[in-house]
């Protein structure tokens, strides 16, 4: 049987707007989704991605993200011909271990916690496709990696891309 490593968020956790409230909210700032881009932040102000990652460290702050559109029932229905893996870079966030875990027990109680893997680095994933936001985590990846669109990605090319679940449904079932 063949596996798909997905990774949580931005692909099935909807992170962007939570992370736009709390960005807005602490910043006193009114920007759009499309406007904030953590990657981008990262070269050009390390000072205020020293703080998003103090806030985003809250232990509580991952545990009510919205699930994105259609991912459960997708996911439910590739279970059927595919072994999943939920694959969450946690280690960049430590303290959101429990929440996550906690909401992906609510959210897809049919993934089996040891077809979770809380890790940093992904080459180490064992998979031949990896649905993910973050092209970085195809680097070393034995299999093929899946682009899934957010905001901070619209630049990214070189691999294949999806804009929603449906696509993936499409793709691979």
């Amino acid at each position: 049987m063949k596996r798909i490593a997905i990774d949580m968020d931005e692909v099935i956790a909807d992170f962007h707007p939570k992370m736009l409230k709390t960005w807005n909210s602490h910043f006193s700032q009114q920007l759009t989704l499309d406007e904030l881009n953590l990657f981008r932040l990262h070269q050009d102000d390390p000072d205020k991605l020293g703080e998003i990652f103090e806030l985003v460290g809250d232990p509580t702050f991952f545990a009510d993200l919205d699930v994105i559109e259609d991912s459960q029932r997708v996911i439910a229905r590739l279970s059927e011909r595919y072994e999943i893996f939920i694959t969450t870079a946690a280690m960049e966030v430590p303290t959101s271990f429990n929440a996550k875990f906690q909401w992906l027990k609510a959210h897809f109680p049919d993934i089996r916690p040891s077809n979770i893997v809380f890790c940093g680095n992904k080459s180490v994933i064992n998979a031949d496709y990896m649905i993910d936001d973050n092209a970085f985590n195809f680097e070393n990846f034995c299999g093929e990696g899946i682009l899934y669109s957010a905001p901070h990605n619209r630049q990214v090319t070189g691999y294949r891309r999806v804009e929603n679940w449906r696509e993936i449904e499409t793709l691979l079932l």
